[in-house]
């Protein structure tokens, strides 16, 4: 089976929905449009499906929600034929699972590969997009869905002559499919957010000599993965319907239970017991099964962040290292918490050195490695788990041009405004589910709230004969504030990448949803229930007449 849809340099024709980006979201969105009869096309960057989960293929990537609960719930066929092997799985399966998916579903065939997007132009006259690919096809669509995701464009800091190294150097968002070999080598690694935490355990043995620079320190736990047994697959397959409802309804994407209790309603006794248990406890029951006070109650927090700390103290040998690995400044849940297996244990291995760049700054890079305050060391391959761009990088960098030519950057300059973080005035027939101000939770949860809704907007547009969809101002102007006011219902900090802190010269502006997804859910209900009233709908003719005269 081929892998790569070629196309040559020329119009591709009209279509009614054409997608952006063959990830999680991308593949859903491609899956409802086709099965409401539109015509459909999507353009996928690489040369194959899965988006995050193609690009990031660097050792021992993996999820850190559970498998079951990031998949597709609209088939049950589809849930009782893939078995997911482990809790937590890894790339490999996760790049399987999409694959099968389209091909499960033949969606394939609807799919371009290699086709990096390059621009999108709304045609006032026709009601229609343009959009241009870098190898200069056209593609013409009647609405488009940019399902470019959050986290896609890779970050790297501008530290001076990067470009002078002379061995490899790779981020953890770009990993090359021929493996890399590290035996041997000299590695430095820059960064310790998510991705920084996976790879350091899973190349310490492999390595001659691994240094890690770690710019902030983060309340990391334990993944603490294992594999699905059979009993708990026999479980799942005949929950379905369960587990699909209490996923489709919980706030936070997951089927974790959130302790409805303060920690001080317990002993101090009882509370370290609880905090073992959340300790022992799979990925983000740490936030979403814990106290339901513990992001809100300074004095259960920092109790919470102590137990932590004596943990760390415990495992990490060498004391002073355990003092860089623990977070100053913020608490639990301030920052996008990490989940890791065996980071902790890797800083007590001979060849693995944490270097706290607070304390010693990296000066530049150089042909043959790296220059800090404290001198020079060589290497042979640097990593960069220095993070992304997230919300708008992506949607900023496809050449979106609305009404009068504004450049979506433009509009954005000051940070994102959205309705229902799906769309946004000014740009007709533009969607972008999974985008900036979704909602906070296990992304393809919510994401898929935003494609139904999608959807029922176009279908809606259809049955009524309208060419042109566009929000109101006013519409979202009252989302977005909505979402500004609220950032105090959040626990995240302003300095993390959920505001755009991690990119120098990015304004530092709400990038979730802070009120939830219930909160998303409960306005999209509104809207349908509403014959989309946020919206102002037209033929394209009219459409063009009236900005003439404007």
């Amino acid at each position: 089976m081929s892998e790569t849809t070629k196309t040559g340099p020329s119009d591709q024709g009209l279509v009614d929905v054409l997608v952006i980006g063959a990830g999680v979201t991308g593949i859903y969105q491609l899956h409802r449009a086709r099965e409401s009869g539109f015509s459909v096309k999507l353009l996928e960057a690489g040369s194959g499906v899965g988006g995050t989960w193609y690009w990031n293929r660097y050792p021992q990537a993996r999820f850190d929600s559970e498998s079951y609960t990031y998949g597709y719930l609209f088939s049950k066929e589809l849930w009782e034929e893939w078995e997911w092997s482990e809790h937590f799985a890894g790339q490999p399966e996760i790049e399987r699972y999409f694959n099968y998916v389209v091909d499960r579903f033949d969606l394939r065939r609807h799919i371009s590969f290699g086709a990096k997007v390059t621009s999108a132009v709304w045609d006032e006259t026709a009601g229609t997009w343009t959009v241009r690919t870098k190898d200069g096809s056209l593609h013409r669509a009647r609405h488009v869905v940019a399902a470019t995701g959050i986290l896609s464009v890779p970050f790297v800091p501008a530290i001076p002559g990067r470009e002078d190294f002379r061995g490899e150097q790779h981020h953890t968002g770009r990993w090359p499919k021929t493996p890399v070999d590290f035996t041997g080598k000299r590695v430095a690694q820059i960064g310790t957010g998510s991705s920084g935490v996976q790879i350091v355990p899973a190349i310490a043995d492999e390595v001659a000599k691994l240094t890690v620079y770690q710019k902030v320190a983060d309340w990391l736990t334990p993944l603490n993965n294992r594999p699905i047994t059979p009993e708990e697959q026999a479980s799942l397959k005949s929950d379905f319907e369960t587990v699909r409802d209490t996923l489709n309804a919980s706030p936070s994407g997951f089927l974790h239970q959130i302790t409805m209790r303060s920690g001080l309603e317990d002993t101090p006794e009882q509370r370290q017991e609880f905090y073992e248990t959340r300790w022992n406890g799979p990925g983000f029951t740490k936030l979403s099964e814990h106290y339901y006070d513990m992001t809100t109650n300074a004095t259960v927090n920092e109790e919470w962040c102590e137990f932590i700390r004596t943990k760390i103290r415990s495992i990490v040998k060498d004391p002073a290292t355990a003092e860089k690995l623990i977070p100053k400044g913020h608490g639990y849940g301030g920052r996008r918490p990490p989940f890791g297996t065996g980071y902790y244990e890797a800083y007590n291995k001979p060849n693995v050195e944490l270097v706290d760049i607070n304390e010693t700054p990296i000066v530049r890079i150089t042909e043959t490695g790296i220059e800090t305050a404290e001198g020079h060391q060589e290497f042979d391959l640097i990593i960069w788990a220095t993070g992304y761009d997230f919300g708008t990088g992506a949607l900023n960098r496809l050449g979106v041009r609305g009404r009068g030519g504004l450049p979506l950057e433009e509009y954005w300059a000051d940070g994102p405004s959205t309705y229902l973080g799906v769309t946004t005035a000014g740009f007709p027939n533009f969607y972008f589910p999974g985008g900036p101000h979704g909602a906070l939770g296990n992304n393809p949860r919510y994401s898929g709230d935003q494609v139904e809704y999608v959807m029922d907007l176009l279908v809606h547009a259809r049955d009524y004969g309208h060419d042109v969809v566009e929000v109101t101002a006013a519409a979202e102007e009252e989302w977005t504030d909505l979402v500004n006011d609220s950032a105090g219902q959040s626990s995240f900090l302003k300095s993390s990448y959920f505001y755009g802190a991690n990119i120098p010269g990015k304004p530092v502006k709400q990038l979730l949803n802070p009120t939830g997804r219930w909160k998303l859910q409960e306005l999209i209900r509104e809207s349908v229930q509403n014959d989309f009233s946020a919206f102002a709908f037209s033929k394209a003719q009219d459409a063009a007449e009236e900005e003439a005269t404007a």
